[in-house]
């Protein structure tokens, strides 16, 4: 019995070590495809972040640079004064707005959600 209690321990840790192994390499690359982007853009984060908060005023919960639809864009994820998400897409390229798309609050709990999924 004590033999199975710790042969289980084992395995156990075992799979959650290499899940964890699995996972690391993400980052990296993530990291190394944002770089790759960041080359390309002919403007700055911030000054896509004045553009986009001239757009639609509020505090930016989350910015990053994108591919997206063939064009290279910085995506902030803008919450305004009523409280919800303003998706507003700056082209890192001319600096002008791509695209904004208000989320309601069902929309921002599946790109949460959504963003988890990627994470893990």
């Amino acid at each position: 019995m004590k033999k199975n209690f710790v042969l289980a321990i084992l395995i156990s840790a075992f799979l959650t070590g290499s899940s964890l192994v699995m996972a690391k390499p993400t980052a990296p690359q993530e990291n190394a495809n944002e770089a790759k982007l960041a080359r390309q853009a002919k403007i700055t984060k911030e000054q896509a972040q004045q553009t986009a908060l001239k757009r639609a005023p509020g505090t930016v919960e989350s910015a990053e640079l994108e591919r997206e639809h063939g064009k290279l864009v910085y995506s902030f994820d803008i919450r305004n004064a009523r409280g919800t998400i303003d998706e507003v897409q700056v082209s890192a390229i001319t600096g002008k707005i791509v695209r904004v798309e208000h989320e309601n609050k069902q929309q921002e709990a599946a790109e949460k959600k959504a963003d988890q999924k990627k994470k893990n």
